[in-house]
């Protein structure tokens, strides 16, 4: 099955973007899934070709008619596919989540601009409301990107090893620990003397060591989660 994933966006120049360069490019190419724009401006049947409209109850900047985008929607086959909205306003996206899309069949996104989506478009189409992170764009065609890569990087034959995706940041509610390489030495800092030891057993416990101190540090968050499911006090 091929994961398939259609952006409705204002901005259709903007795909495949950072989706179109790597290994995520190579996996399209090989047919493991597949991208299709659709611009919401072409639903419009309005004199100039508008889209948005003032807020009801005052305010600035414009939101997305109702209309245009239930007509952009309803083009679209879902064929059992999440129907995302990104907005700032969601729910935070997690790697949990992009394991549950990843499984599935894709992913139809919707791209807001201006001030957002009106709402009952978001309640009459049941979306899913999802945002990357506590931090405002201009628009949503940036956290698409950021969605559907993070689910095709965990597609069957997009990265060679199987285990790259299994120890990394989010994976058991902690952060990854830090990676080095050759040179042994630059710039005077040297690679952690436990990695070069041979000692496998060591190395594990060094890495589950440090990604548990980042966590802690870091994503006070996903540190309590992580305690909570180890039933762990510290």
């Amino acid at each position: 099955m091929t994961f398939a994933a259609t952006v409705l966006t204002l901005f259709p120049d903007a795909f495949p973007g950072a989706l179109g360069v790597s290994l995520v490019e190579t996996a399209r190419t090989n047919g493991l899934w597949s991208l299709e724009t659709v611009d919401i401006r072409s639903f419009s049947r309005h004199k100039h070709a508008s889209v948005d409209d003032t807020p009801a109850g005052g305010g600035p900047g414009m939101v997305l008619r109702p209309d245009v985008a239930a007509a952009a929607i309803d083009s679209v086959d879902l064929r059992g596919r999440a129907l995302i909205h990104m907005t700032p306003r969601g729910r935070p996206l997690t790697q949990t989540r992009v394991r549950e899309l990843a499984a599935g069949p894709g992913v139809v996104v919707f791209c807001s601009r201006f001030e957002g989506l009106d709402q009952r478009v978001v309640e009459a189409r049941g979306m899913e409301e999802v945002s990357v992170g506590d931090a405002v764009l201009a628009g949503g065609e940036i956290p698409a990107q950021y969605l559907i890569e993070a689910c095709v990087r965990l597609l069957p034959g997009v990265i060679g090893k199987t285990e790259s995706t299994l120890e990394e940041s989010f994976e058991g509610d902690l952060l990854e620990y830090p990676h080095y390489t050759r040179p042994r030495a630059w710039e005077g800092r040297e690679i952690p003397e436990v990695l070069l030891s041979g000692d496998h057993g060591r190395v594990a416990r060094w890495r589950r060591e440090q990604a548990e101190d980042t966590t802690r540090k870091r994503r006070p968050d996903l540190w309590t989660r992580y305690r909570r499911r180890h039933g762990d006090d510290r």
